[in-house]
């Protein structure tokens, strides 16, 4: 057995939310173009995983077995949620439970794609018309959390244009948002071995922005463009949040809950945890404990959880 992992070949594999009715959360991925990759039924644990993503013969991950992609969306439904009125997630968007932020999908005409979401039926956090900023829109899914839309093309290239080819669209990024930045950016390029594509600097707002990816054979775009890319992770850092030591973000998974964790498969699950282990990690399970001997999960500096799965690729058999 392989002793050794390569982090070159890693992925962002998914990002997990809870939902609390997974026909109308799936209705609402799908008309984003998204189709359900796979689907984990767990009726002991009385819980069921919907994993969506983009496998149109334009996708940049069509017909992958679910662990050798990027840029998935996992739904998790506890039985019975569905029907209690008084159940609701937490969007990771309100005080004082901020934390997660949104997913984004990358379009080709962002304006019909806006048009597209509205004339469905579904709300909008903010609409392209909103604000300063007129290149961004965020609608929301059925459990209100943020779905960023970014265009592929600059905003002035797509105006008039009126169709919109979901089969184009790319599940570009999910956003975190982060306490101090420097920890993250250690933990996220030395321990998970992602790469810093891009960053994006807004001292009079007092933030910054930070996308990384594992940007595999394809390298990290010479333009510096990354719209078309799938599976990037964006860190906010908010400045002075670091100096705070009463500060802290909500992970999602204490109550109340929502965002779950991101997700990365690996080469090597055995080689890749020792790895972790060897770097003094903080878990919040290993691979022996508890009944699931087949994924781990870190924890990263803000206690978001990491999940790390065994890519089916270099084992040519499924996971569950």
């Amino acid at each position: 057995m392989a002793t050794t992992t390569d982090m070159s070949s890693y992925k962002l594999n998914h990002t997990m939310i809870r939902v609390k009715d997974p026909q109308r959360s799936v209705k609402f991925y799908e008309l984003l173009g998204m189709t359900v990759i796979n689907k984990l039924t767990f009726p002991e644990a009385k819980f069921d995983l919907y994993f969506l993503g983009y496998d149109s013969p334009k996708a940049a991950s069509h017909g992958n077995p679910v662990t050798d992609r990027q840029g998935l969306i996992e739904l998790t439904h506890n039985y019975g949620t569905e029907n209690d009125d008084s159940y609701k997630v937490t969007n990771g968007n309100t005080e004082p439970h901020r934390g997660f932020g949104h997913t984004c999908i990358s379009v080709d005409n962002i304006q019909a794609a806006c048009q597209r979401i509205e004339d469905a039926g579904y709300k909008f956090q903010k609409k392209l018309s909103d604000g300063r900023m007129r290149h961004i829109a965020f609608a929301l899914d059925p459990d209100g959390y943020w779905v960023e839309i970014i265009g592929q093309k600059p905003v002035e290239e797509t105006e008039g244009v009126t169709v919109t080819d979901v089969e184009t669209y790319r599940m570009n990024h999910s956003m975190l948002r982060v306490k101090d930045i420097e920890k993250s950016l250690k933990f996220y390029e030395e321990v998970l071995g992602m790469t810093l594509v891009r960053k994006h600097e807004s001292p009079n707002a007092g933030f910054n922005l930070y996308f990384f990816a594992y940007p595999g054979k394809e390298g990290v775009p010479a333009d510096g463009v990354t719209s078309n890319m799938e599976g990037l992770l964006e860190l906010t850092w908010n400045y002075g949040t670091e100096k705070d030591e009463n500060f802290s973000y909500h992970n999602g998974n204490d109550q109340p809950q929502g965002f779950g964790h991101i997700c990365i498969s690996v080469d090597n699950l055995d080689a890749a945890c020792q790895r972790f282990e060897d770097l003094k990690c903080n878990w919040k399970k290993r691979l022996t404990d508890g009944r699931m001997k087949n994924v781990a999960f870190l924890l990263d500096p803000d206690n978001y959880w990491v999940e790390v799965v065994q890519n089916e690729k270099f084992t040519g058999k499924p996971n569950f």
